[in-house]
């Protein structure tokens, strides 16, 4: 009996062994599977400087390596989760059995013991279901990694897979996220952050509970101390910092038009799949210093109204470079996440007084000079079906005479009306559609009113034309789409550039223009305006509905519109220098430009004239106290 039971306990025992063995010796890791840190790579939108915009990507991952990882960082995780990391085989046993006691002392689990190796094994070659199994394939897994890797190589891993909440994988996609930096610019108290975060992303991440996070910290950075990583100074200081980390992106609410609308034209021609994980690089005509600008100058005007008016107040905002109408800032709504309606190019709206230059433009070409005089007064026309047409001044006042310069600086209706009757032919309708317009010109009298409708993006390229010397030029802002080894599969071949207007014609339109400009500057005491010349036009329609802006220098030209996305009237608020021109104004305040100067056909002389009556002046204008004498071109 006894010769049996050594027997079977000899068998028991050769068993036990050659089970330990297989167990020890099967390949229980599969080092292909970690190619996923390679395989799928996020589509970066860049800026015309090579600057991130945004990504499209499953998950946010910015593997990096051990070398660029900084010792504070590496010296916080081993005091958070594994002190003996460099020394142990893979699984501790003074670790099991530290936790052990713990946890009998307690009579529950209050302790874990998991080296980094195991937690590694676990969260990329397991499942993370609690069960004896489980437990036992761990501790083997993490036997072969210490076999197959080097400790850098597992910390390495380790690190990078990490999960931050938020779709953040990895400490070098986490600090970005976190503070905006890369990994080697990191401080004590953020390395100890970061390490907190391992016990569990939904705790303990600063997105998702920044209290307890920094509780976790704190203890952090207590171990870091007695482990003699950091000196007792060094961890009061880190525990007296405010655990603070970034909102999203300034303006980054607006800027997902952006995304959005590039997402859907990617999509269209190269797939969901390969936008999002075969690292294409989208390069845009955007400038990010700009974009940044625009929407701070968008969201300081429109705060405020959506606060007096309601959340229904929107608009839109683009800036294109003149001569190659390369878009250089778009803002296509306030708040993407309440409406992801695309107001810049989508938003078909009035042109209102912003339709005006073009009409003047087109006066000069039949002959008729900007110091003619027509009379602003009270006028009835007949219509088509019988109905009579009174037009009224947006003041609801008459002055008489005046020159037609004056009637385009002042955006007077009547002369505007006066001179499309006088212009009205089917003529004017392919003009018209010179300029990059669309919709057809009705030949009625209250199209000199602006009743056209337009998106933001076609009356900046109209506008564009006058700061273009004449030419149109369709804006655009993807240059071109690189793929994963830097080669080109995608070119953008813009329109070329459209003669409208000659040189003389737009010269003359170009000083008209700047008048205005040259009021505000005045107004202003000059001591808040740009720095160079411009040209502009204020624009509303009926019941003040929508408010335009359209102004330009020789470097940038900007279209701007304000209204209700119900259609409904703004009220008392409804004016466009109020509204729209402040954004543009606080936009070209914050760039300095280099090419200051319109370009000016030198076959024309400046002429003083009185821009009331049209008559030639022998003072100048700077000498005028009354503001009656300008000068043209002629």
């Amino acid at each position: 009996m006894l010769k049996k039971f050594f027997l079977l306990l000899c068998l028991f025992f050769c068993v036990s062994l050659g089970a330990l063995f297989y167990l020890s010796e099967k390949d229980w890791v599969d080092l292909s599977t970690l190619d996923y840190l390679t395989k799928a790579k996020p589509s970066i939108i860049i800026d015309e400087e090579g600057r991130e915009i945004a990504r499209f990507e499953l998950d946010r991952r910015d593997p990096i390596s051990y070398d660029k990882i900084p010792p504070i960082l590496i010296k916080a995780f081993i005091a958070a989760e594994d002190h003996d990391f460099f020394n142990h085989p893979g699984i501790s046993f003074r670790g099991i059995l530290r936790s052990l006691l713990v946890n009998i002392y307690h009579a529950r689990k209050v302790q874990g013991a998991s080296t980094i190796t195991q937690q590694l094994a676990r969260s990329m070659f397991l499942s993370c279901q609690r069960t004896f199994l489980r437990k036992i394939q761990e501790v083997f897994v993490a036997i072969q990694l210490e076999r197959q890797l080097s400790k850098e190589q597992i910390l390495e891993l380790y690190l990078n897979a990490l999960y931050f909440g938020k779709g953040i994988y990895g400490v070098e996609a986490a600090c970005r996220r976190f503070w905006n930096k890369s990994l080697k610019e990191i401080s004590i108290d953020q390395a100890a952050t970061l390490a907190a975060v391992t016990r569990s992303a939904r705790y303990y991440s600063p997105l998702n509970s920044p209290n307890s996070s920094k509780k976790r910290r704190d203890i952090i950075l207590s171990s870091m101390c007695n482990l003699c990583f950091i000196t007792k100074k060094e961890c009061e200081d880190a525990k007296q910092k405010k655990l603070t980390i970034l909102d999203h992106t300034p303006g980054r609410p607006i800027r997902l038009y952006i995304q959005e609308w590039i997402r859907n034209w990617a999509e269209r021609i190269w797939g969901r799949e390969a936008l999002y994980t075969k690292g294409l690089k989208i390069k845009t005509t955007l400038n990010l210093d700009i974009q940044e600008s625009a929407e701070k100058a968008f969201v300081k005007t429109l705060s405020p109204l959506r606060k007096k008016i309601g959340e229904q107040i929107n608009g839109g905002l683009i800036s294109i470079e003149p001569t190659s109408g390369q878009i250089k800032a778009l803002v296509c709504g306030f708040d993407f996440h309440l409406s992801q309606y695309n107001r810049v190019f989508q938003a078909r709206r009035q042109m209102g007084s912003s339709f005006k230059p073009i009409l003047y433009s087109y006066a000069l070409s039949k002959g008729i000079e900007l110091n003619t005089v027509l009379a602003d007064e009270p006028i009835s026309i007949v219509m088509p079906n019988g109905q009579e047409y009174k037009p009224k001044n947006w003041n609801d006042d008459f002055e008489g005479p005046m020159t037609l310069v004056r009637a385009l600086t002042f955006s007077n209706n009547i002369i505007t009306i006066k001179l499309f009757l006088k212009l009205m032919s089917p003529e004017i309708i392919n003009f018209v559609k010179n300029f990059g317009i669309i919709s057809q010109l009705p030949l009625l009298p209250s199209a000199a009113l602006g009743t056209l409708e337009v998106t933001p993006e076609e009356n900046c390229a109209a506008f564009n034309v006058f700061a273009n010397n004449g030419f149109y030029v369709k804006p655009y802002f993807i240059e071109y789409v690189k793929d994963t080894n830097d080669i080109k599969i995608w070119q953008n071949n813009n329109f070329t550039p459209i003669k409208v207007l000659d040189s003389i014609i737009n010269s003359k339109m170009v000083k008209a223009l700047s008048w205005r400009m040259s009021l505000n500057a005045k107004l202003l005491a000059n001591n808040n305006w740009i720095n160079s010349e411009s040209i502009g036009k204020t624009g509303s329609t009926n019941g003040a509905v929508t408010m335009w802006f359209v102004g330009a220098t020789p470097e940038l030209t900007t279209a701007i519109y304000v209204g209700r996305d119900d259609g409904n009237p703004m009220g008392s608020h409804g004016f466009a220098s109020k509204t729209a021109f402040p954004i543009w104004l606080n936009l070209y305040r914050s760039i300095h430009f280099y090419k200051k100067r319109f370009y000016i056909d030198p076959t024309l002389r400046e002429i003083p004239i009185d821009w009331i009556t049209g008559e030639r002046s022998s003072i100048k204008p700077e000498e005028d106290e009354q503001m009656r004498v300008i000068t043209l071109l002629q």
